[in-house]
């Protein structure tokens, strides 16, 4: 029976962020910084929730950080996604094996 008072609950909360800014602001936003603001909050809120879980998922810090690093390289020079992510979970699986 908790679980579904915890799921009630979740879709309220989902609900209500995402009825709000609908009912809060009914005219266009013409400020440049918060359009700048709006515009970035998405990137930010992928990052932060992407780059710990980058660094805790192989279980060691190195290769981690190998793959990381292959990663901004491979996204720097513009290749596609699927390249991106399979070179950077080869590179740190492979680092892996002679760690």
């Amino acid at each position: 029976m908790p679980v579904i008072i915890y799921i009630a609950v979740m879709a309220l909360v989902t609900y209500l962020v995402r009825m709000l800014p609908f009912t809060l602001f009914r005219k266009e936003i013409r400020s440049p910084f918060f359009k700048g603001l709006l515009h970035y909050i998405p990137y930010a809120v992928l990052s932060a929730m992407t780059i710990p879980a980058i660094f805790y998922s192989t279980g060691s810090l190195t290769t981690a950080v190998a793959g990381t690093a292959v990663a901004v390289v491979l996204a720097y020079i513009r290749l596609p996604l699927i390249v991106v992510a399979l070179a950077a979970s080869g590179s740190a699986f492979v680092l892996g094996l002679f760690i």
